[in-house]
């Protein structure tokens, strides 16, 4: 499965309000991994287009509710996984396995805390609107920062306190491993568009 495929073009940052970006393209590298995975160029640019539309929509339309304070931490290879209670097991094992499309991937890296907070926010804030239910998280592990797997521990505490979150699993190794987040939500209000990748 490739997330080049699978992933939405997203629109012309010539849309977005000049002090928005502004605000956006001054952004300071975080302490963060030295080695970055590298996608690929159309990946890439869908990624940097998300990030700013993301930061938009949730300063205009919502408050951001997800936290900023002292969090529990996790250790940077740990894998990240959870369900609700009563969903079906196959259901979180075809996540586990990326047997569905994602139809976003969010790229954290070189975002503070802050940053990565008010992007995923705004997917989230988003998701029925655009009819979304499985996409990538990319956060990183952090080795050579101060605090390592920093922006991983929120990612995860982020994620547990959205409602429309059923489950959550690290990346299988083509996909980012520990440093990247595969999420599914619940079905949303519009048609939703998973569908299970068919393979050999």
């Amino acid at each position: 499965m490739s997330d080049d495929t699978n992933s939405k073009t997203m629109n012309s940052d010539s849309a977005f309000p000049s002090s928005f970006l502004e605000e956006i393209d001054d952004i300071k590298p975080l302490d963060q991994d030295k080695v970055i995975p590298r996608p690929s160029a159309k990946l890439a640019e869908q990624s940097v287009s998300y990030r700013k539309k993301a930061a938009i929509n949730k300063a205009v339309k919502y408050e951001n509710f997800l936290t900023d304070g002292e969090i529990e931490f996790v250790q940077p290879d740990d894998i990240l996984s959870f369900k609700i209670s009563g969903l079906q097991p196959n259901v979180f094992k075809n996540l586990r396995r990326a047997k569905y499309e994602f139809e976003y991937h969010l790229d954290l890296h070189r975002m503070t805390v802050e940053q990565s907070r008010n992007a995923v926010f705004g997917l989230i804030s988003q998701a029925d609107t655009e009819g979304i239910r499985c996409f990538k998280i990319t956060h990183g592990k952090g080795l050579q920062s101060t605090q390592p797997a920093k922006l991983k521990s929120y990612v995860r505490h982020w994620l547990k306190q959205i409602e429309q979150v059923v489950a959550f699993h690290s990346a299988l190794p083509q996909h980012g491993g520990t440093g990247s987040v595969y999420v599914l939500l619940k079905k949303p209000k519009s048609q939703p568009r998973i569908n299970p990748t068919k393979y050999e």
